[in-house]
Formats: structure tokens, sequence, C-alpha cells
């Protein structure tokens, strides 16, 4: 039977990459049957809000999305897409893998690591209100249900893809209750996992570590906000956001997504690399069990990147988007 799969173009460049990223995967041989919903700045005028109620319907009935970039407005506006869809699906977990790719320009070629980031509380839970009118207040929320909940995905994460290690990345001594808690779930989930190597590194310490000796970290597990940033950080030491997949995980539903931004000073321009977002697609399969077909597609991939030949301008090269997809599309087995 075919999956069903909830397919969100986005805004900006993601109708063009979303589309290249479908065809590629068609080609995989998997069956998939695609439900495309809209979403995003385009719907605010019709529906008031850039996340109808039928975009959450959807994924909710399919179990799985993969969807393409949403806008953000910066400072003012509506609050993050992508934000309030982890949070209503409760997709705690976001995986987001950082591995060195052929043909990809950085300054290391033996990175391989995945940063799990806790994706439902923290600074992120959106509870902040003016004091007077000269400050502005945060608050921050750690529990330990959503703590444990998120270590324990990282070490199963570790122990299903045969990692030797896990880093809980805090900032526990500064913030010694709500980091501290962080910390302490930790310490206590790995206990159960004698079989993973353990250690606790504070935040600015491990970015400074990271772009000493990236090859030293396999799996790095961190409370929302150092998440996002430093799943960024580990972006830039493969190659940047155009290369960087993402997985947000619950118990019922799934979404994939590339994690940069929607360009949409590039949109319909057909030049904009789909890597992010296919590269999303081959952890969606993984995610379905389509192996064979992830392994294809990554093959795939990673042959025309070696070629360097059909690669879009951000990568050395001058096809389009689409031209691109093609190139791929003929190095999957017949």
């Amino acid at each position: 039977m075919a999956h069903k799969v909830t397919l969100i173009p986005g805004d900006g460049i993601g109708p063009e990459i979303s589309q290249a990223a479908r065809r590629v995967i068609d080609a995989s041989g998997v069956a998939i049957d695609w439900e495309v919903v809209e979403a995003g700045e385009a719907l605010i005028e019709e529906h008031g809000t850039p996340l109808p109620p039928y975009v959450l319907e959807s994924i909710k009935k399919n179990g799985i999305a993969l969807k393409g970039p949403l806008t953000t407005p910066i400072g003012k506006g509506f609050r993050s897409v992508n934000v309030t869809l982890r949070q209503e699906l409760d997709l705690y977990a976001n995986v987001r893998p950082a591995r060195s790719l052929p043909g990809i320009t950085s300054r290391y070629d033996n990175v391989n690591l995945v940063v799990v980031r806790e994706n439902t509380e923290d600074l992120y839970a959106g509870i902040e209100h003016n004091v007077g009118k000269d400050a502005a207040e945060s608050i921050k929320i750690i529990t330990r249900e959503a703590s444990e909940r998120i270590c324990r995905h990282a070490f199963d994460l570790a122990r299903s893809q045969g990692r030797k290690k896990v880093t809980a990345v805090h900032k526990a001594n500064i913030m010694k209750l709500s980091d501290g808690l962080f910390l302490d779930c930790a310490r206590r989930i790995a206990e159960e996992y004698a079989d993973i190597e353990f250690e606790d590194m504070i935040v600015d310490a491990m970015c400074m570590k990271l772009v000493q000796s990236p090859d030293n970290y396999d799996v790095l597990v961190l409370p929302n906000l150092y998440g996002d940033i430093v799943s960024d950080l580990c972006a830039g030491l493969v190659g940047g956001l155009g290369v960087a997949p993402g997985a947000n995980i619950g118990l019922k539903t799934a979404v994939f997504e590339p994690v940069h931004g929607s360009a949409p000073k590039h949109a319909g321009k057909n030049k904009v690399n789909p890597l992010a977002i296919l590269l999303s697609g081959i952890l969606m399969l993984q995610h379905l069990e389509e192996h064979q077909a992830a392994d294809s597609i990554m093959h795939a991939v990673t042959a025309v990147l070696n070629e360097k030949q059909k690669v879009t301008y951000d990568l050395g090269g001058n096809a389009s988007t689409s031209e691109m997809a093609d190139a791929i599309i003929e190095k999957l087995p017949r």
C-alpha cells in the first residue's frame, strides 16, 4: 500500500524545491500518495492565519508530512508556523544530522553527528510580556517530563544508529534550577544506557569545541534554545543550511523539513539548491522504513555531488533546481 503523506510546499522557494524533492522520491519507486495542503503568508488574507486548521488535520490524519520553508516575521507579525506545528502536534524531538558530503566545500571533511533538540518548551514556549514601557520578560520553562523524554530519544537514536556517545549541552553553572533540572534528567537517563558513553558540556564551551574538533562528537542533546543555535552551527561545519535536513518527531506524527528560510528574493527563479528538502525526504523514508528507496536516493545524490556537473550555483555549478533533480533521478537504479 502507498504511504499517505502530507506535502506542505511552503513560502518563497518552497514550492519549487518541494516539487524537486517529490519528483526524486517518486522516481525512487517508493509508493507515496501525496496530499498537498497549503500554509504560509499567502493564506493570511483568506484564513486570518498562515496555518489553517486543515493543515493540522491533514498531518494528524496521515501521521507524516514533508514541509517546505515557511516565512517567520522578525520582531513582529504572526508567530512562527514551525513553532506552532511543533507544539500543536507535540513534535517533541527536533533531529538535525550534520554530515560531511562529497563535493560540498567546508572546513571539515569528517563530520558525522546528530543534534537532538527538545522542541516544545524552554524560552520557545512563548510566555513573555512587557514590563512597563522599557522592559520585556520571557519565561524559561524546563520540565522533568520533557527533559527525560528528549534525553531518552537521544540515547535511543544513538543505540539504533550504532553511535557511541551522547553529550548533554546546558548552562547549569548559571541557570542552576532550569538547566540544572535538564542536566539531572540527562544523567539519570544515561544510567539506563550502559553501552553508550555519556558526558555533559556547558553550551559556550560546546560551541568552541565543535569548531575545533567536531569529529569528537556523536549525538548532542540540548534544550530548545541552545539546540536551535548549536544545530545551525553544526550545519555550518558541513556547508551551511542549504545541505541541512531536519526532522520533528512526536509519538503519533512526524514532520520533515529543510531548516533554511524561504528566500523570497529567489522565489520562482528555479535556481535554488534542493538538497536540504531532499535530504529531509530521505529521513522521512527512513522513518517509514523504506530503507531501500532512502539508500538509492542517497547514492544518487552522492554521485551527482561527486561529478559536480549538474549542481546549482551555490554548489559550484550552473544547473537549475529542476535540472539538479533530473540529474539525481538519472542516477537512480532502473
